[in-house]
């Protein structure tokens, strides 16, 4: 008997769950197996005292009563998640717990005692109030938002709905038929579509459009997760569907201004390149003849010309050649946009050979000196990459100090941008600089920093240089300081990725 008596206490205290016996009106302690005495945080010295005389925060407690009421009645009495705020190492802390109170009979059937058992759910309590407290956030969420949840049971085509699902779909009765009949018969294969999708990539979205009652149509965006068991096979879609009608309206609208624009700005193109034309054909004809009978007067052997006649024949002259440069210079910019160009291997120092030989006459006119490294072979047109460069050494020419012969230096190296591999030209010259303040501005078109009077030009050289880089999908940029020379840094792909550019 002893033996026995010796194994159930072992039995008790091994028990992870805690365990206790009460006896008598004052609930004297009996037996308290290890895992209550944890539970209540007193000590170990509790075997035979009074329940209150060890819990005396309980007494504000329902529990008491409850097992004097099983004592005295013999109903044994069940609780969940049940509150109670225990003293620990003097501080007073909530728990939640699931507990028992089981009345104890003797042979007689006499109740002699109660027997509490009972699960600490605390931390269970806690997370269940986190879920809880975030599933209501998430509603409040979908309804401030406007969209709508629904839950398909792929067994049953029940469905669960929340938020604005009922209002987006303008349906009383939920049903799956009654879903798929809403939809716009044009979009029935996308819904089936993206359902197909779903069974192997288990993501489901898509845009279709709803019938309303007066036949109008709204579209909604829906986005659904395909839960699946552990053999793989599909239970349930959950997911989210949005009111986007609003929004595709907006898109329906923004295409049509971007197209009426397209249409508009294509228009302005061709009226543009009308322009250039008539600039280039109908200006020409009368400047060419003002130049020829200039130049007639000006060689008349009868004519008896004054100092101030010559003078303003030499003046109509240079206005005659510096209209013809802008006219040149407009119908370049225009239409170097316009006509797409072979791409074909260039080799830059044969570019650069080439413009040395252009401007021979203003090289030895200002005693210039062009030192350049070896430069790469790029892919691009080479009609329009001798323009980017003729501009920039004319420019560095142009602008070369009064008292101090031109020097310009073409340097260049091989980096890469975005996993590109591109060249980078550097032409520094000695003249007369540029403010930093007008690095961007001198890329405008027409834009001047100097007069007329002091530096003839069309004010096109440097856009048109700008334009031609990222026709070839690179970039130019300027540097330097007054009095102290510019420099010009052209970044080139060396390949292009098309047959025309």
């Amino acid at each position: 008997m002893c033996q026995n008596i010796s194994f159930f206490k072992d039995i008790v205290n091994n028990t992870p769950s805690p365990i206790a016996v009460y006896t008598g009106d004052n609930l004297k302690i009996e037996l308290a197996n290890t895992a209550m005495i944890e539970t209540w945080g007193k000590g170990d010295q509790i075997i035979g005292k009074n329940y209150l005389d060890v819990l005396p925060e309980i007494k504000k407690e329902v529990f008491f009563q409850q097992a004097i009421t099983v004592l005295k009645t013999g109903i044994p009495f069940h609780a969940k998640d049940a509150k109670v705020d225990l003293l620990i190492n003097g501080k007073l802390t909530t728990h939640y717990f699931n507990y028992s109170l089981i009345p104890l009979k003797d042979a007689e059937g006499t109740i002699y005692g109660v027997m509490n058992t009972g699960a600490d759910v605390t931390n269970l309590h806690l997370a269940k109030q986190q879920i809880q407290n975030a599933n209501e956030r998430l509603n409040v969420a979908i309804e401030s938002s406007g969209m709508g949840t629904y839950e398909i049971d792929l067994a049953t085509k029940k469905i669960k709905t929340s938020g604005n699902f009922n209002t987006i779909w303008s349906i009383d009765k939920i049903t799956h038929d009654n879903l798929v009949f809403k939809l716009h018969p044009d979009d029935q294969l996308i819904r089936e579509k993206a359902h197909h999708e779903a069974e192997t990539t288990g993501k489901m979205c898509y845009e279709a459009r709803i019938i309303n009652e007066d036949n109008s149509i709204k579209w909604v965006r829906i986005n659904g997760k395909l839960i699946k068991d552990e053999d793989g096979t599909p239970l349930t879609i959950i997911g989210i569907i949005q009111d986007i009608n609003d929004q595709r309206e907006f898109e329906e609208e923004l295409k049509k201004q971007v197209s009426e624009s397209t249409i508009e700005l294509r228009r302005s193109n061709e009226d543009l390149l009308h322009f250039a034309n008539v600039v280039s054909h109908d200006l020409r004809e009368p400047l060419r003849k003002i130049k020829i009978f200039n130049t007639l007067l000006t060689n008349e052997e009868k004519g008896n010309f004054d100092e101030n006649s010559k003078k303003y024949l030499t003046k109509i002259d240079l206005s005659a050649q510096r209209m013809n440069d802008i006219i040149e210079g407009i119908l370049t910019y225009s239409t170097v946009d316009k006509t797409q160009q072979p791409v074909e291997i260039i080799d830059l120092n044969e570019i650069i050979e080439n413009i040395k030989t252009d401007l021979e006459l203003i090289i030895k006119e200002k005693g210039a000196i062009l030192v350049n490294s070896e430069l790469p072979e790029i892919e691009g047109a080479p009609i329009l990459i001798h323009q980017l460069f003729y501009n920039l050494l004319q420019n560095a020419l142009k602008f070369a100090k009064a008292d101090l012969p031109p020097r310009v230096v073409i340097s260049s190296s091989t980096i890469h941008i975005d996993d590109m591999k591109c060249v980078k030209i550097i032409v520094k010259d000695n003249g007369i600089g540029l403010d930093a303040a007008f690095v961007e501005r001198i890329f405008t078109a027409f834009e001047r920093l100097h007069s007329k009077s002091e530096y003839e030009g069309n004010g096109l050289g440097l856009s048109l240089c700008r334009k031609i880089a990222k026709r070839h999908k690179g970039s130019i940029t300027a540097a330097g300081e007054k009095d102290n020379g510019a420099e010009f840094t052209v970044i080139l792909p060396l390949k292009q990725n098309a047959e025309t550019i």
